[in-house]
């Protein structure tokens, strides 16, 4: 069973975001409650206080507390014996700053959706702040819970596959080959204004989750990239598509393309890394299986929860090998470690310390950093531009 642990009792969860008609809410929901560790209590559900308080009743939160604002929740539940231990932002990315703000000011843990924010210099603040306070702070790069990602992560730092060399990773999608946005399709509208998703539309939205597992399973940072970024259907505000040769620590050189214009694909989000003595590569379309590949020795397939498969990896799985187990479950457990993150600090003692790989605001921030950086890059017609970045 995943993250076993006998915690004092459920932690108290609220929300900012995530009402009636929104995708995401649902999901971190769901994800909050499959291992047990949360209870979802309070909630800032919508904008339109109509919905939130409908959205509050659809979900049993009471009524005194469903909340107009995010600011009146942080407040109120500060102030309670009972108040939440942390909080769920589940809004469109140029809302994630003013809530992580308000709830980490009042002592309030949190666990955010990513992009951390829409510029470097909000991203930064958080850190600070994050750092200030000593609240703990979760991004939900969901696919750094999968539990073979885990297991590759693992082989990498134990030299499986020796002095990195290349790092290969794409997220192609079909879903915006045309022109979704200016509609009903509220998924689309948001992710292609620049106003609310940021300033990268594929990059942002799916780019930062290629980026993000390259450097989770490689250990290794990113430290210039070299970016060409295209929007693709005529009259698209953001980008749709995007190339990319990066250069890591370490002298690993890389290469990353996402795409929300390939048709034929869904969510095909893959990696690829090779080293002196092997490679691995895991697709997500196929969570459960990873390729590893000793140099010289034929392919060999480790499977979630079967042969080869580590420790490590058996501590994010649920159930037997050949069950699917995915996106849901790589969410829930990286709730589940912030989870423990913060029931030990309530009971005063150590937390595991393989519970402490969940993705922090300083991820976040590196994040920011990526995009705004291949922004950059792009502008300037293919320059490299310096990622790395440092409170």
């Amino acid at each position: 069973m995943a993250n076993e642990t006998n915690p004092s009792r459920r932690l108290r969860l609220g929300m900012v975001g995530g009402g009636q008609g929104a995708f995401i809410g649902g999901v971190h929901r769901i994800a909050s409650r499959i291992d047990d560790r949360y209870e979802l209590v309070a909630g800032a559900l919508s904008s339109n206080a109509e919905r939130a308080a409908a959205s509050a009743a659809e979900l049993g939160i009471a009524a005194d507390r469903s909340y107009v604002s995010y600011e009146e929740m942080a407040t109120a539940e500060a102030a309670r014996d009972d108040g939440i231990d942390a909080v769920s932002i589940v809004t469109p990315n140029h809302v994630h700053f003013g809530p992580a703000k308000a709830f980490m000011e009042a002592g309030i843990h949190v666990i955010c959706d990513k992009p951390l924010t829409t510029t470097l210099d909000d991203a930064l603040e958080l850190a600070r702040i994050a750092e200030k306070t000593g609240v703990i702070f979760g991004l939900t790069h969901n696919y750094t819970g999968y539990p073979m990602v885990r297991q590759a992560r693992e082989m990498v730092a134990n030299g499986d596959l020796g002095k990195i060399r290349v790092i290969q990773a794409e997220y192609v999608q079909d879903w915006l080959s045309v022109k979704e946005e200016g509609g009903d399709n509220k998924q689309a509208n948001w992710r292609t204004d620049p106003a609310q998703s940021g300033p990268a539309g594929s990059v942002g939205d799916i780019g930062t989750h290629a980026y993000n597992l390259a450097c989770f399973v490689s250990g290794l940072e990113l430290v210039e990239l070299c970016a060409d970024l295209e929007a693709f259907v005529p009259g698209r505000a953001l980008d749709d598509n995007a190339h990319m040769m990066l250069r890591f620590e370490g002298g690993a050189k890389g290469m990353l393309w996402c795409s929300q214009v390939a048709p034929g694909n869904e969510n095909g989000l893959a990696l690829r890394i090779y080293g002196e003595k092997g490679g691995l590569e895991w697709k997500q379309e196929h969570p459960n299986h990873l390729t590893y590949s000793p140099f010289g020795e034929a392919p060999r397939t480790i499977t979630r929860g079967g042969h080869g498969s580590s420790a490590t990896a058996g501590r994010v799985t649920r159930i037997p090998p050949g069950h699917p187990e995915g996106y849901l479950e790589g969410f829930a457990n990286v709730y589940s470690d912030v989870a423990e993150a913060i029931t030990a600090r309530l009971e005063g003692r150590e937390p595991d310390k393989d519970a402490l790989d969940f993705p922090t605001v300083m991820d976040g921030v590196r994040g920011v950093k990526f995009i705004e950086s291949a922004v950059e890059s792009s502008a300037k017609g293919g320059t490299w531009v310096k990622t790395k970045v440092a409170l």
